[in-house]
């Protein structure tokens, strides 16, 4: 397992970031540039990442391949294909997206998102995204959302059965997946059944937490990793039983303070199990 997440640098080459992340005791990292990067700096962040035993987990790619809007759509398949082309060039595991949404807004929830038609333009979707690019060895993988597919092992296992392409894999975000008080209470438990029905598949977990507050009627808030109630222990263990150095990879905070606070967290647990990050 590899411990990881952006590090906040103004005009960043490949030596500044290698150093940063090592400064940071990252093993893994997000993408820090772009598919319209030239192929010398690609190359150059890919030889760095690697002579530095750096794993580049994820490049983003997102945006609304399912949009109603088809200029919208059809913009973000052929970023998605970018992306993912830019992924395989870099020695990226993966390019990573949500599924997006039938409504305006595009990670957003909409009445038609758990609809079979639905289901059914996400699979065309990821076949023609992963057709047409052909990686080597990066992988196009769907982030867990709480309002559209995949929402669950059970949908992410019917996805990757329907999508049918070797280069379609998993990944994990348990957080994005709580959208009730069960699971908020139970979250080991469905980590532990999300690992055990896809973990071959999985290649990348998002790092995060989430609080269930008192108001009515239910209101789920992300947080700080140790400020809510993701069973980090069971994350953890679960996910090193995979013995296949899976990128974990911190997000969605705004200063490098934070970004330590959260990895100090996942660190103290992963040194009470013994786990190596």
């Amino acid at each position: 397992m590899r411990l990881g997440g952006p590090v906040f640098i103004k005009d960043v080459n490949p030596e500044l970031w290698v150093n940063a992340l090592k400064h940071e005791g990252y093993r893994s990292t997000v993408c820090p540039i772009g598919s319209d990067a030239d192929e010398a700096l690609i190359q150059a962040y890919r030889t760095a990442a690697e002579e530095n035993d750096i794993v580049i987990a994820e490049v983003g790619a997102w945006s609304n391949p399912i949009s109603t809007d088809e200029i919208q759509r059809q913009q973000a398949l052929e970023f998605c294909k970018r992306q993912l082309h830019l992924a395989d060039r870099i020695g990226a595991r993966g390019c990573v997206n949500i599924a997006g949404s039938r409504g305006e807004q595009w990670d957003g929830p909409h009445p038609d998102n758990f609809s079979a038609d639905t289901f059914a333009l996400i699979v065309d979707t990821v076949r023609e995204i992963i057709d047409e690019v052909q990686p080597d060895s990066a992988c196009f993988a769907l982030e867990t959302m709480p309002w559209v597919f995949p929402d669950s092992a059970d949908s992410y296992l019917d996805l990757l059965k329907a999508i049918d392409r070797k280069a379609f894999a998993v990944h994990f975000d348990p957080v994005n997946m709580i959208s009730n008080p069960r699971l908020y209470y139970r979250n080991g438990e469905m980590i532990r059944d999300f690992i055990a029905k896809l973990g071959t598949h999985l290649i990348t977990c998002h790092a995060k937490d989430i609080k269930l507050n008192s108001k009515l009627t239910v209101h789920l808030e992300e947080v700080l990793p140790g400020q809510g109630a993701l069973d980090y222990g069971v994350l953890l263990r679960e996910l090193h039983k995979l013995n296949r150095d899976i990128p974990v990879i911190i997000e969605h905070l705004s200063s490098e303070e934070l970004y330590r606070a959260a990895a100090k967290h996942i660190r103290s647990v992963a040194a009470h199990e013994q786990i190596k990050i």
